[in-house]
């Protein structure tokens, strides 16, 4: 009994122990993070980024960068529109 307990506490330590959400596993895709003021990132290559729309207010962007461990993130943060003009 104490062995059958043992084995499937050891197989919930290793779902427990998984570094990426269950949806990132599925579909091979990145988690979107979201970016805050003063986040350290550790972007040693920048795999691909949104384009800026042309409105005139604050919208989201998307970067895609791979770390210096070779793990690809994606990171949502805001930007102001280009379609904004002085005159």
């Amino acid at each position: 009994m104490k062995a059958l307990a043992l084995l499937a506490l050891a197989g919930v330590s290793a779902f427990a122990l998984a570094e990426e959400p269950v949806e990132a596993a599925v579909t091979g895709e990145p988690v979107v993070e979201q970016y805050h003021y003063g986040m350290e990132l550790d972007i040693a290559r920048i795999i691909s980024r949104s384009e800026i729309p042309d409105v005139c207010g604050v919208v989201p962007a998307y970067m895609t960068y791979e770390d210096h461990q070779g793990k690809v993130h994606r990171l949502e943060y805001v930007v102001f529109g280009q379609g904004c003009s002085n005159g």
